[in-house]
């Protein structure tokens, strides 16, 4: 029954607010001290991603975690940066993927990136386990949360057997609910930076393939449906939003999950539903850990002004400490 009680996370006045633990770390955190390694793998259909490294500070590791971002994020984020340098200081390599036009380079093909591909987050696992690393471990943020849980759960038979655990963070784990809060005027700011970001990847499409995606109207689209209408479900082989949103929501595959796997969603996470607090498929798995702590926002767990390295990089390791 891997519901875990509330955890002793209590941030201090302002990060009581969820809006201030969403915004403040883009804003304000200051960027974590890293240096990555860029490295880029080809694809089998023809295209690229570029993934960071960042090496164990204590030396040659045996262990590899493997983090991916959320929507319109990428791999030098702050809190990815924050998560792989607190890892990197606990006796980890670590490696930030990249999803495809998020690198800072338009992709070669048309499709990009949404919320349930899994294909090339396999590719970037079994490349890493290549270098004979003992054990694996996957980090999610978000969106990259959504695709580590629908690939730990689609096919178990495909992970590979050194992927021992899983830690994710803030995952919008049932779309079509997650969108519909995401339309509400609360969070028309987070709409608008989202939206900047995807509009303008659109463009870049639209120069690269003409007469293939229609950018008339497109600044007239501020919300993900009419978006993932338009261009998402097209372009990646889904019918509509709607079968987008219902083929991708990783909350249909938690059950199959074989490793143990930390979820953790925060109570006011402004842009989950309730639907996307698992907890009758956490009282059912003997894999699947759903800890719900009061505070956080969404990818924030900030704790105090003052911190470093924040609540979510260190429950990460002492989860995946207490697997390894």
């Amino acid at each position: 029954m891997p519901l875990l009680p509330p955890p002793g996370y209590r941030p201090t006045f302002p990060f009581t607010s969820s809006h201030v633990q969403t915004m403040y770390p883009t804003l304000f955190r200051p960027t974590p001290e890293t240096d990555p390694e860029r490295e880029r793998l080809e694809t089998p259909d023809g295209d690229f991603l570029d993934i960071d490294w960042h090496r164990c500070s204590q030396g040659t590791s045996s262990k590899i975690a493997i983090v991916s971002h959320g929507l319109e994020g990428h791999a030098r984020k702050k809190y990815p940066l924050g998560m792989a340098r607190h890892l990197s200081r606990h006796g980890w390599d670590v490696i930030c993927l990249n999803f495809r036009c998020c690198s800072g380079e338009p992709n070669r093909l048309p499709r990009f990136y949404h919320s349930g591909i899994t294909d090339d987050l396999h590719q970037i696992i079994c490349h890493a386990l290549q270098k004979n690393y003992e054990h694996a471990a996957l980090i999610g943020f978000s969106m990259g949360g959504n695709q580590t849980l629908k690939y730990l759960g689609e096919n178990p038979d495909l992970v590979p057997a050194r992927v021992k655990a899983s830690v994710v963070f803030s995952v919008p784990c049932h779309l079509a609910d997650a969108v519909n809060v995401m339309d509400k005027p609360g969070n028309q700011i987070y709409m608008c930076y989202f939206m900047k970001g995807l509009h303008q990847k659109i463009r870049e499409k639209a120069k690269r393939f003409p007469g293939l995606i229609d950018v008339e109207g497109l600044e007239k689209i501020m919300k993900f449906e009419p978006f993932d209408n338009k261009y998402t479900a097209p372009l990646h082989g889904f019918t509509d939003a709607g079968d987008y949103y219902k083929r991708c929501s990783s909350a249909q595959f938690l059950q199959a999950i074989r490793i143990p796997t930390l979820l953790v969603q925060a109570l006011n996470d402004p842009f989950l539903s309730r639907s996307c607090y698992p907890i009758k498929e956490a009282q059912r798995s003997r894999s699947l850990y759903l800890e719900m702590p009061e505070y956080g926002g969404h990818v924030g767990f900030v704790g105090s002004w003052l911190e470093k390295s924040y609540w979510s990089e260190k429950r990460a390791v002492a989860f995946l400490e207490s697997v390894f």
